[in-house]
């Protein structure tokens, strides 16, 4: 069974990474939800996917004086309640972002909340980072973890992502086989596909065997699954 995981909430309807647009995927039925969360200058963890919300860059800007759409990353999760979460941690090298946080300290600070708010089998922590995911793994040896795979070769990412014990690789979705399925399932390791939008390829997906279609039509994603 392959699950439907709304790629930001159900942003047709609503603002993506908004709580209105959490609701409204859960409404729908989803199996999960993708979010991404950032730190706020003074050390607030939020849910936003671009460096800025706004004119206000999100690192360099107080919780308080972001727009009220922005929610907090304890308000998501508490409107997810339910459903699995994907928490993508924002944090690389890029030269899109503002800032990179080398120490783990913003990977330790996600981790920490969700331990102690008692989200940790509801979640699995990503990013595109994979220093990040190591840090990830390393503060807590049960959270699920898995590596966002962009411009690197699938078949050495799955075999570095199980060499340091994540659990899961979630690359595009064209760069996926049927061989590439079976070296992930020898290795261990889930597959979470971004970004499933067609139907054709939703349903191709799944033939593969897929553990989660990250979409951005969840409506269409759950008609074609069942």
């Amino acid at each position: 069974m392959t699950d439907v995981y709304a790629h930001r909430g159900l942003h047709q309807i609503k603002r993506e990474n908004t709580l209105g647009a959490f609701r409204a995927a859960l409404a729908l039925g989803v199996d999960g939800v993708e979010l991404d969360v950032r730190r706020t200058a003074d050390g607030a963890l939020v849910v936003h996917h671009d460096p800025a919300a706004g004119d206000l860059v999100i690192a360099r800007t107080r919780q308080g004086d972001l727009p009220t759409y922005v929610p907090t990353l304890e308000q998501a999760m508490d409107a997810l309640a339910g459903v699995r979460v994907n928490v993508e941690i924002k944090n690389i090298r890029d030269r899109t972002e503002p800032i990179y946080d080398e120490t783990g300290g913003f990977a330790r600070q996600v981790v920490s909340f969700l331990r102690v708010a008692g989200w940790l089998p509801s979640v699995i922590v990503s990013c595109f980072d994979l220093a990040t995911c190591a840090a990830v793994r390393s503060f807590d040896a049960d959270i699920a973890t898995g590596w966002l795979l962009w411009g690197v070769d699938l078949s050495s990412a799955m075999v570095q992502a199980r060499a340091i014990g994540l659990n899961a690789v979630h690359p595009y979705f064209t760069t996926l086989s049927a061989q590439a399925v079976a070296q992930a399932r020898e290795l261990g390791l889930a597959l979470n596909v971004w970004t499933v939008n067609g139907a054709d390829d939703i349903v191709a997906m799944a033939a593969l065997g897929v553990d989660s279609v990250i979409t951005d039509d969840p409506a269409l994603a759950l008609a074609l699954l069942g």
